[in-house]
């Protein structure tokens, strides 16, 4: 069958919702791992310097920005029978994949410069080359598969559960598979590396199982193969585009403003939970409160989807959360945090289940704005914004916590540390969650999106109008 005769706008069967979903199930299977052990790896493992290998990390960001552009400039750029998405998630997953064990396997005979060197190299690899080479395609295939809003509502809802399950899959086998291995040693290098290798096999199987299971349907402009490599757009013109879209630039201000929040406050939970409740061990059940929340709650977002749109799905979860956040600033009881933790869960989950859905409208709207199409740029570009705001929030936390006198070497916090924690906890989140809703507010796409759908079938655009 010629995918490109497929329809733009199908409903899509569960096994191929599911295998999307599996898609950052996969995905977390290096992020997460990177995120949660990557440091403690390069310490406890290889005996790195913490602030050499944090320095490492933080100038890779730069290159990893630029790189989502790149790829994305690639993925528009891309004609071929599978698509312009899907071929890189199976071009790169075993490039990925082996780079992503020597990552884990710094040699020993490597010292000083040299080793510096090799971690270097091998995390901008993961990280910068061939992670953003499969997480950009990844994203855009989103709003390949179909134009049916409410899909990809739910295309976002199993990515959203299933990149949550990853997570929860590396921060329980890590350490467990690495003790294995390791003849019961959580920190031997043998034990790394094996881990690596059998969860690196998962991720290609995986990846694999959501090229072959996935189908792109949507053709921009209903052109042929042939016709789009006549009508390529270049880098500046195809940037343009996207500012001039407002729909795309309300979703990246609040995606922004979504990744600043969530860094901040899970950067500051742990010490919120030692020095303002007064017992570190309370960090797991805060924590978990949320996730499971989160996990519980997008069982349910399908059903809510039917009834709002994925707008106000997404305003309204963040303005749930901002509560949370809100009255979290007042208390530092365990039990009603907790309770807290589940609001602010619940929230995140619709959020989670319907952000990337509507940051693909915004990009089918834009190709109807503009009479070209920008779906590589367009998802490159806010995945750019995503790191930018992640960064951003880990160093705003980093600044509040200066700005308050926090001092790891005191037991007990004076009270203006304990305010910086509180307000990084609580109040710098539930200011990101206002700018969230306030974007929202105007985002009114959902009463233009039958229109621009039945234009671009047409292969009219707006100034066709």
């Amino acid at each position: 069958m010629n995918e490109n005769k497929m329809n733009p706008n199908a409903k899509l069967t569960f096994l191929e919702r599911f295998a999307y979903g599996i898609g950052d199930y996969a995905g977390n299977l290096v992020y997460s791992a990177i995120s949660a052990f990557l440091l403690v790896y390069y310490t406890n493992v290889v005996g790195a310097s913490a602030a050499a290998a944090a320095s490492i990390i933080a100038i890779s960001k730069f290159f990893d920005g630029i790189s989502d552009l790149v790829m994305g400039y690639i993925i528009d750029h891309t004609h071929s029978k599978w698509g312009k998405a899907r071929p890189w998630i199976a071009r790169l997953c075993v490039p990925l994949a082996v780079c992503t064990v020597l990552m884990f396997t710094v040699p020993t005979a490597f010292v000083g410069k040299t080793q510096l060197a090799y971690m270097f190299l091998t995390y901008n690899l993961v990280s910068t080359i061939f992670y953003t080479g499969i997480n950009v395609p990844y994203a855009t295939l989103n709003g390949l598969m179909t134009t049916n809003q409410y899909e990809r509502g739910l295309l976002g809802n199993f990515r959203n559960l299933l990149a949550t399950a990853g997570t929860m899959t590396i921060n329980t086998v890590v350490l467990k598979m690495t003790a294995a291995f390791g003849g019961g040693d959580v920190y031997s290098q043998k034990g790394w590396t094996l881990t690596f290798v059998v969860l690196m096999i998962v991720f290609v199987v995986l990846n694999m199982f959501t090229f072959f299971m996935c189908k792109e349907r949507v053709v921009e402009g209903g052109s042929t193969q042939k016709e789009a490599k006549e009508n390529q757009v270049s880098f500046i013109k195809g940037i343009k585009g996207l500012f001039v879209n407002k729909y795309w630039v309300l979703l990246v201000i609040a995606i922004f403003a979504m990744y600043f929040m969530m860094s901040c406050f899970f950067g500051s939970a742990v010490f919120f939970a030692q020095y303002n409740v007064g017992n570190a061990g309370k960090y797991a059940i805060i924590s978990n409160c949320l996730s499971i929340a989160q996990i519980a709650f997008l069982f349910v977002t399908p059903f809510i989807m039917k009834k709002v749109s994925k707008k106000n799905l997404f305003m309204c979860g963040m303005a749930v959360s901002g509560i949370g956040f809100l009255l979290s600033g007042f208390t530092t009881d365990v039990t009603m945090t907790c309770v807290l933790s589940v609001v602010k869960g619940m929230g995140f989950a619709c959020g989670g289940a319907s952000m990337f859905g509507l940051l693909q409208d915004a990009i089918t709207y834009g190709e109807w704005y503009n009479g070209y199409g920008t779906a590589g740029m367009g998802n490159a570009a806010s995945s750019f914004c995503m790191k930018v705001g992640s960064g951003i929030g880990t160093a705003a936390l980093g600044w509040v916590l200066g700005f308050g006198g926090f001092d790891a070497k005191k037991a007990v916090q004076s009270a203006k540390s304990l305010a910086a924690i509180n307000w990084s906890f609580a109040w710098i989140p539930f200011i990101m969650v206002v700018i969230v809703v306030v974007c929202m507010v105007f985002f009114d796409l959902d009463k233009k999106y039958d229109q621009v759908l039945a234009d671009l079938e047409q292969g009219k655009h707006r100034k066709d109008n």
